[in-house]
């Protein structure tokens, strides 16, 4: 039991004296850790009208300073974000981030205009009332949303919903007969500047869908919309349908071209490596070829060697020096028996002669 409660305590130990995340230090590349705020929410934020306020208590807004230094748990920095958040996106997120982190114990409320006052004011809308304030209730910073806000903020809203500042971005908002409606506000010293996100907005996300018209048209089509439900003409519709098909042979050719593309990059890296081989094999070809049949080859020096061999085995074997030489007397000269220049000869001559011709044929057949 010892050893196991020693390893704990060494890797205790160890994690300890690390800088880092299990004992790491900062020169291994891992973060650290960021310390967690407060857990995930799991509900929407409420909405204003469903919140209930103790109006027993006076409502004294508090100052920048006192903001900053951090106000007690039960009395947070109650700040006011209002907006139409028609299309939700990141660039609201941000604006809403931003307002919840101002101070360190911050209380956001968020204002999102009616259909009507946004009809009137500022234009028409793609989300409705409802869905944006449905949006708007799923961001994670917001605490409050304040259905039907109004468009230019009174004292009488502010004492109501007791906020001590406004967030806002700082560039003047000219609207309902006023170069900024958030002038009074700023007088006051309630308003809390935030920054806009640079590259995202209502009015960019409308304006490529308007320039994109065709292709959000034709994509809802494919997906089972109706030409009446897009406001769609028959003439254009036919002319989106027609298009997708076209698109569509395009795509094909596109596809068989990438296809025919990689078989013969296919092809052509087998063929190398087919004439790498080839070469390969030729010349080991040709190496073992000389090798066998060149000048110095092998061949070569088998027929010198057979050669030897066979010269060898005819040529007659030398007596040895110390065998004794035997004088022979020479031989008659041969004669045929029927030579006219030679006489005839006595029977007993006839006999030598013949001894005389079968020992010459003896001597020859010997050599």
């Amino acid at each position: 039991m010892e050893p196991p409660t020693s390893s704990r305590l060494n890797s205790r130990k160890r994690r300890k004296d690390g800088s880092g995340p299990n004992g790491a230090t900062e020169l291994d590349g891992i973060p650290p850790k960021i310390s967690r705020r407060s857990l995930g929410l799991r509900e929407p934020a409420p909405f204003s009208d469903e919140v209930e306020i103790d109006y027993s208590k006076p409502y004294i807004r508090v100052t920048y300073e006192e903001a900053m230094r951090g106000t007690p748990l039960d009395r947070p920095v109650r700040v006011y974000a209002d907006g139409i958040f028609d299309l939700f996106h990141s660039g609201h997120a941000r604006a809403l981030m931003q307002a919840k982190n101002l101070f360190p114990n911050t209380y956001l409320i968020v204002g999102v205009c009616s259909d009507e006052l946004t009809h009137n004011f500022k234009g028409f809308t793609v989300m409705n009332e409802n869905e944006r304030y449905d949006a708007v209730q799923h961001c994670r910073y917001v605490d409050e949303v304040v259905r039907n806000a109004p468009w230019t903020l009174t004292p009488e809203f502010l004492a109501e919903h007791r906020i001590d500042f406004v967030a806002h971005d700082d560039i003047p908002y000219s609207s309902a007969g006023s170069d900024d409606v958030y002038k009074h506000i700023k007088e006051a010293g309630m308003f809390a500047p935030t920054q806009r996100t640079e590259g995202i907005s209502t009015s960019d996300i409308i304006t490529r869908i308007v320039r994109d018209y065709d292709v959000y048209a034709r994509r809802n089509l494919q997906r089972g919309y109706t030409a009446k439900e897009l406001n769609v003409s028959f003439i254009n519709e036919k002319k989106y349908h027609l298009q997708e098909r076209v698109d569509k042979v395009k795509k094909r050719v596109k596809d068989v071209e990438e296809k025919s593309k990689e078989f013969v990059q296919k092809v052509e890296e087998k063929s190398i490596d087919l004439i790498q081989k080839w070469e390969e094999k030729s010349r080991e070809f040709i190496g073992n070829f000389l090798e066998m049949f060149g000048p110095e080859g092998a061949l070569k020096h088998m027929l010198k060697e057979g050669k030897g061999r066979m010269l060898q085995a005819i040529s007659p074997k030398q007596s040895p020096s110390s065998s004794p030489t035997h004088d022979r007397s020479p031989s008659p000269s041969f004669r045929w028996p029927f030579s006219t220049k030679t006489p005839p000869s006595s029977p007993a001559n006839r006999s030598r002669n013949e001894s005389a011709v079968t020992y010459d044929i003896s001597e020859d057949e010997e050599d």
